[in-house]
């Protein structure tokens, strides 16, 4: 049986009847285009560097099927992130929400299971937004999310809200007994003048392998702001499609931060869409990666109305084996002028082994913008490194210090100064344990 068959026969026996049913006609809408389009392979443009088509040869259980016993309080709070006494907390376990295991601290924010909001009151914004990434991600690995959407969940903040506490997302995968596919769906709604803070994490449990197909899509209405910050730092059984989709349909603001520092094959899809003039947009990414592991970060910017401004910096440090990849993408609509939009990826290589491929891009088709973009590969500094090492500082301490300093200017960005140094503290750790017994760049 190959792959289209095998999800074919798990879509028909998920129990998808109700055809006026707005979530299942959305899921069978979906489920047509995976069968046109399948797992995107080498042919396909956008995942040239990245081959998930192997992936599928394993034999995976879907979280709906699964019998297992509940995550024990260790289990959580081993996953937990420093200040959650103080925040909101959702869980998802192999790709469903879990009511029981979340705790919602804050009255300003509204969190219900997506098919509860798709029939009540917020039919209208599920109906109007939910799917809309597809618009962006065009290919069969976006299409199966949504096919089989399932314990989703929707996230309001009411015009004017300001939640009290940060919202954290932990999406787990229980993979001790069994090998798992996990397809996390969040829409998230903000309103006209509201503001939110969401941290996103990704945990696989036991070491039988993982795949998360994750889908988040995030709505800003006028004058709202958003802050977003994604960690991955999972184990290298644990591969991962991770979209983010943020549509600025009114003036407004949105900072995204996005660090990988461990996993399998970890693909990040992030698309900004300046629907509104006047809106901004801030993007930074940080990816350290080690062993056999590969990341690769997709982005795009498509600006669509006039006025807007965006800043766009990854960077990345590759160890090892790994590879990394970078496809920045800034579009430039006709009607989007004075446009003022920036990117830049910038690498260190650690060893022979390792590789990047990066790729910005610019498609303008106004006239009266201010765009640029850039992209550098390279070593460490070994100017910089022979100055510490003329002050008295030790080789491993210096170069520790250089790769401090090369990430710096992402971390800072983390605005929430928990979660800051949580991030900080996992850099430290992986440089002050990594192996120096290989050999490095001449």
């Amino acid at each position: 049986m190959n792959t289209k068959e095998y999800f074919k026969e798990q879509f028909e026996q998920s129990n998808v009847q109700d055809r006026n049913n707005l979530l299942d006609v959305v899921r069978r809408q979906a489920f047509d285009t995976f069968s046109k389009l399948g797992i995107p392979g080498a042919k396909h443009e956008e995942w040239k560097y990245t081959r998930i088509s192997g992936l599928f040869n394993k034999e995976y259980s879907f979280g709906v099927n699964l019998t297992q016993d509940p995550l024990t309080q260790a289990d959580i709070d081993a996953i937990r992130l420093p200040g959650h006494e103080s925040a909101n907390e959702l869980i998802f376990i192999n790709g469903r929400f879990s009511a029981q295991l979340s705790i919602v601290r804050s009255s300003q924010l509204i969190v219900l299971p997506l098919e509860e909001a798709a029939r009540g009151e917020y039919r209208q914004l599920v109906e109007k937004h939910l799917g809309h990434s597809s618009k962006y991600q065009k290919d069969g690995i976006n299409a199966l999310n949504t096919a089989f959407v399932q314990a989703g969940i929707f996230i309001c903040v009411e015009k004017g809200q300001v939640p009290d506490h940060p919202v954290f997302i932990y999406n787990v995968a229980d993979a001790k007994a069994v090998n798992v596919l996990s397809q996390p769906r969040t829409l998230v709604c903000i309103g006209e003048a509201a503001q939110v803070q969401i941290v996103e994490t990704f945990s696989t449990l036991g070491s039988q392998e993982s795949f998360t197909n994750q889908v988040m899509e995030i709505i800003v209405e006028k004058d709202a702001f958003v802050e977003y910050y994604k960690i991955q730092n999972d184990k290298a059984n644990a591969h991962q499609v991770s979209t983010t989709h943020i549509r600025q349909i009114g003036k407004s603001h949105t900072h995204a931060v996005t660090i990988s520092l461990n996993g399998g094959m970890v693909r990040n899809n992030l698309n900004v869409v300046l629907e509104a003039a006047h809106c901004e947009a801030h993007l930074y990414g940080l990816y350290f990666q080690q062993g056999s592991g590969h990341i690769d970060n997709h982005t795009v910017v498509d600006n669509v109305e006039p006025n807007c401004l965006s800043f766009e910096l990854y960077k990345g440090i590759m160890d090892d084996a790994s590879t990394g990849v970078f496809n920045g993408k800034i579009f430039v609509q006709p009607q989007a002028q004075k446009t003022n939009a920036y990117q830049s990826n910038k690498n260190v290589l650690l060893s022979r082994e390792a590789s990047v491929n990066t790729k910005p891009q610019l498609e303008i088709f106004a006239d009266d913008v201010k765009c640029s973009h850039g992209c550098t590969v390279g070593q460490l500094d070994e100017e910089g490194l022979f100055y510490l090492r003329s002050r008295g500082i030790p080789e491993k301490r210096a170069w520790s210090l250089l790769l401090q300093g090369f990430t710096m200017d992402i971390l800072e960005k983390i605005k929430s100064p928990a979660i800051r140094t949580y991030v900080d503290g996992l850099i430290a750790e992986r440089l002050e344990f990594r192996s120096h017994g290989q050999q490095e760049i001449d």
